[in-house]
């Protein structure tokens, strides 16, 4: 069954969070290497990345609602990859766990995308199930001829899968490295694989 549409995650997997992770860290007053260090833990344990600030016994910083990303953070590979699946002749969409602001970056950034959306947007949060199908009611078509691609074995791949999608798992960003790769999904080493990886399946 071919791929006609195509969601992205955005943390880690279009977005380089380095520098939003480094302004964390300055705007708690600790580190980034600590903060590395707590969410290599939270990783470790299944937790949502939220939960580093409670095993660093700190307040989450009040600039967590306020960062947004920039296009200058985008990984190198990312806008060739959007770009070639439309041409394609795909549907190119960006749907991630990110808060209204996050999302008015991502419809602000001119980025080659038919489609943003959210869990901002959407009213759910992966990995609930109810997140893929409605990506699937956007795409207006067969869940097998939806592909999600993001670095998250857990938030991503897996809960993709389970929805009936064709999931892509980046390897690389923290929990991507850190994770394995499901049976069943493909995995990438850069999105730069993932148009050729897709038109495979055809």
């Amino acid at each position: 069954m071919p791929v006609r549409a195509v969601f992205f995650d955005v943390g880690e997997t279009l977005v380089d969070e380095q520098r939003y992770w480094r302004e964390m860290a300055d705007a708690a007053g600790v580190g980034p290497h600590v903060v590395w260090a707590a969410l290599g833990k939270t990783i470790e344990r299944g937790e949502e990345h939220w939960e580093l600030w409670g095993h660093l016994g700190v307040e989450r910083p009040l600039a967590w609602e306020g960062l947004v990303y920039s296009t200058d953070d985008l990984y190198p590979d990312a806008l060739e990859c959007l770009e070639r699946l439309r041409e394609a002749g795909m549907v190119v969409g960006l749907a991630g766990n990110q808060n209204e602001q996050l999302e008015r970056w991502a419809r602000s950034a001119g980025l080659p995308v038919d489609v943003v959306t959210g869990a901002a947007s959407l009213g759910v949060q992966k990995p609930d199930p109810a997140f893929f199908h409605r990506l699937v009611d956007l795409a207006g078509t067969e869940p097998g001829e939806v592909a999600y691609v993001g670095d998250r074995a857990d938030n991503d791949a897996r809960p993709a899968l389970a929805a009936g999608l064709v999931a892509v798992h980046l390897r690389r960003g923290p929990w991507g490295m850190l994770q394995a790769t499901p049976v069943g999904a493909i995995a990438v080493e850069s999105l730069a694989e993932v148009p050729d990886a897709l038109a495979s399946r055809e």
